[in-house]
Parts: C-alpha cells; sequence; structure tokens
C-alpha cells in the first residue's frame, strides 16, 4: 500500500539509522537540559547523573529518571524551560484536575518542527496541497487547532478555521467550501452528522476525518466512516510532548500509530515499577524529545497505556514503530463488583449491537459505599435494556444498569464529549 509521503528520507530511515540518529540527539538533548535548567539538573544528580559528560546514550535512557505532569506543575509557568524568555515565540497550556496548568513554550524552531510532524500526519492520510481543511478544534491556550493550523499551512492546505461550537455553521460552511478533510475530536464527527441530518445535508467532498484529543473505539471509527462516508485516522500528541501530531498517527494499511522516531523516542513501562517492558507487552507510554529546544521532556510519563506492535517497515513504506490504539490510562480504569475496565471497552461494545447509536453515559454510582454503574445508551426502536445488558455482561464480565433513550434523548455537547459520569 504505497502513501505519499511529507519527508520521505526521514520517514523511510532504516532502523539502524533511527538508532544511530536517535542516540546522537539523546546525547544532545540530556546535555542540553542539563546545563540549560536548574530544575532537571538536581533530577537527573539525584538520579546519578552529575555530569552531563559521562551520558553515553540509548544504553543509559532506562537509568535517566522519569518525568510526569507533577514536574510541570511544581515549575509552572516556566521552570522547566531552557531558553531565554526573549527566544520564545508562542504557548499553549493544559489543566488538571488539580487546577495547576501545564504550560509548554516554544521557540521558533520548536514551532517547525510541530508543523513539520503536523504536515506528515495530513499527507499521511492522504491530503493534498490545496485540499479544503476544516479545523474545528479552539483557537487559544488548548494546542489542538494551534497545531492543526500550523501543519495545515506547512503541507500547503486550504484552511477554513472555524474553531469550536455554532455545528449548523459548520456544517454549512463545510457545504459551501467544499471541506475534504475535517479535523476535530471524534465525538464532535457525531455531533457533526447529527446535524448534517436535521439540516438536511449532505458533504460528498469530505473524505478525511482526523480525530484527536480523545481515544476511540474500533467500534465508533467504523460508525462514522460508514455514516459519513469518510476514512478517519487517529492523530497522538500531547501538550508536554508538543501538541497535537507531534508523536504521529495511523496510516490507511491500519496497521498502528506510526511514531516519528526521528523526533521522539517511545518506551513501554510498567507504571508501578518504571521498568521497560517487552515489544507487545502494554504499558505506559514514556515519551523523551530529541529536537525540541524550550522545553524537552525525558521519558515523560504520559498516562497511556499501549503497546508497540511492531518495528518491521509498514505497509505504506514507513519505518518507524507502531504502537497500538490507545487502550486507556493509568487514571480511568474503573473497578466495579471485581471487575476491572476502561471506557473505551464499554464504546466498542455498545457499538456492536445494531440500532445503539454513538452517544452514551457511563454513570458511576456510590451508595453506602458501594459502587455500581448505570450505562444509558441512545437507540433506534426496537433496542431494550435487556438487549444492552446481555451484550454488556458478555463483553465486560457484569451486568450494568441502565436505561435506552430515544435518538436525542441524551445531553449534548459541541466539543469533546464527557462520557463518564459521577453520581453519590
Amino acid at each position: 500500500m504505497p502513501n505519499c509521503m511529507f519527508s520521505p528520507e526521514a520517514e523511510t530511515l532504516s532502523q539502524d539509522s533511527l538508532k544511530m540518529l536517535q542516540n546522537r540527539r539523546l546525547i544532545e538533548t540530556v546535555r542540553f537540559v542539563i546545563e540549560k535548567n536548574d530544575y532537571m539538573r538536581r533530577q537527573f544528580r539525584e538520579a546519578g547523573l552529575t555530569d552531563a559528560a559521562d551520558f553515553r546514550g540509548l544504553d543509559q535512557l532506562a537509568d535517566l529518571p522519569t518525568s510526569s505532569k507533577e514536574d510541570f506543575r511544581k515549575t509552572y509557568p516556566l521552570g522547566m524551560c531552557c531558553v531565554p524568555a526573549e527566544t520564545l515565540r508562542e504557548m499553549h497550556m493544559s489543566s488538571g484536575s488539580t487546577g495547576t496548568p501545564v504550560v509548554m513554550p516554544y521557540t521558533a524552531g520548536d514551532l517547525e518542527q510541530w508543523a513539520e510532524c503536523m504536515a506528515r500526519c495530513y499527507v499521511m492520510a492522504g491530503s493534498k496541497p490545496g485540499d479544503p481543511i476544516q479545523i474545528t478544534p479552539s483557537f487559544g491556550l488548548f494546542n489542538g487547532g494551534f497545531g492543526m493550523y500550523h501543519g495545515a499551512r506547512k503541507a500547503e492546505l486550504f484552511i477554513i478555521p472555524t474553531g469550536s461550537g455554532n455545528t449548523e455553521r459548520q456544517v454549512k460552511l463545510a457545504k459551501d467550501f467544499g471541506t475534504r478533510i475535517f479535523t476535530g475530536v471524534v465525538s464532535y464527527a457525531v455531533r457533526i452528522l447529527e446535524v448534517m441530518r436535521e439540516m438536511n445535508i449532505e458533504l460528498p467532498q469530505m473524505k478525511l476525518g482526523i480525530f484527536g484529543a480523545e481515544s476511540f473505539s474500533e467500534g465508533m471509527r467504523k460508525r462514522i466512516e460508514s455514516e459519513l462516508g469518510i476514512q478517519s485516522y487517529d492523530i497522538y500528541g500531547m501538550t508536554e510532548t508538543g501538541g497535537v501530531g507531534t508523536l504521529g498517527m495511523d496510516c490507511p494499511a491500519r496497521q498502528g500509530i506510526h511514531v516519528w522516531e526521528d523526533h521522539y523516542i517511545l518506551e513501554v513501562i510498567d507504571p508501578a515499577t518504571h521498568k521497560v517492558l517487552p515489544d507487545g507487552e502494554t504499558g505506559e507510554l514514556a515519551v523523551t524529545s530529541l529536537t525540541r529546544k524550550a522545553l524537552p521532556v525525558i521519558r515523560f510519563r504520559t498516562g497511556d497505556l499501549s503497546k508497540i506492535v511492531s518495528r518491521e517497515k509498514c505497509a505504506c513504506g514507513r519505518t518507524h514503530l507502531r504502537i497500538a490504539p490507545i487502550s486507556g490510562r493509568t487514571d480511568d480504569m474503573l473497578i466495579i463488583k471485581g471487575v476491572n475496565f476502561f471506557p473505551k471497552q464499554v464504546e466498542n461494545a455498545l457499538m456492536e449491537i445494531p440500532g445503539v447509536l454513538p452517544h452514551y453515559q457511563i454513570v458511576i454510582e456510590e451508595i453506602d459505599g458501594v459502587r455500581d454503574v448505570r450505562v444509558n445508551v441512545e437507540a433506534e426502536e426496537g433496542v431494550t435494556g435487556y438487549l444492552v445488558e446481555k451484550h454488556l455482561k458478555e463483553r465486560l464480565g457484569f451486568s450494568p444498569k441502565g436505561d435506552v433513550y430515544k435518538p436525542g434523548g441524551l445531553p449534548r455537547q459541541e466539543g469533546k464529549a464527557q462520557r463518564v459520569f459521577y453520581k453519590k
């Protein structure tokens, strides 16, 4: 399955060449961080690396300490920055449950690196210069809108920068300008489809959907592709790695998410011990950036769960390693009646039921210290609660309560959907 590439030489490097490149860039990055940042220097010294010149590269990577969102929060706003403030050109941030934001600053070179990674993703999906691309993530502190924008300019696409919200206008603009590429969160694509039907509008020119910021099941992917008539892609990246698309995306071969190994080293580690796990074993992804200057992360614990599926050349021709789609997060596993599961598993099971629609709620109830779960779904006529409960019992190992609503019966969000709710 040959596929166009934005940077053919870089995207087809042999594994030996990639390792040599990674080794050189890792040494440069670790020494740069130790030289330029007091906080990181202390972290490395506590781990036993007292002299930057002693670091030898990939063989010592697993000996370095991991980092996490807590490091960003402790050093807010720019305590982990490695360059003078006057060289910064942009910043984005995300906030977590503590309310303390995670800030990522960018130099001009970092923005160029981001654009390069995003452009690779667009071209990998099949975009061509001049293609109309509709960017629905917001243009603000969150990195989604700007990341899609920087990459689209690099790939020479025709940008329709709608931002978030006002779904009827989104649909009208997509029709008026012949949107070929739609970007956003996958749950918003579901909302777009719903409004298209309400407005009796079809979008035959829309061919590609690039979705990030929330994981989605294979069942949801198939449902969206079938009903929107598009080919969808799972793009990967986060604030701490430099934004959407920085880590990679899946290709038309559907053989895993390609990781841009010339820019990042990815490890799969045990969440408890931080030990590196062998290929094929699921664990937490840890990321080391190799080409960023303002704030390079070293062994950043993403919280995302996945595994390495292959280091062999893909059918698309790319040679960088591939990981499985994100199966969940270390902090979103639910335990109900002794059964462990992730929200994504519920979604996948629901999408297997004919007539069940892509709108659902997982409601965690706690009564007198005992947890139970309700799964509310929207469905077409004929789908019963018994049918839903029976199928979830077969897939998850327990029988959740829940209600079946008519289409449109559950609340809607304009952007990223909330799937899990807690009720006491």
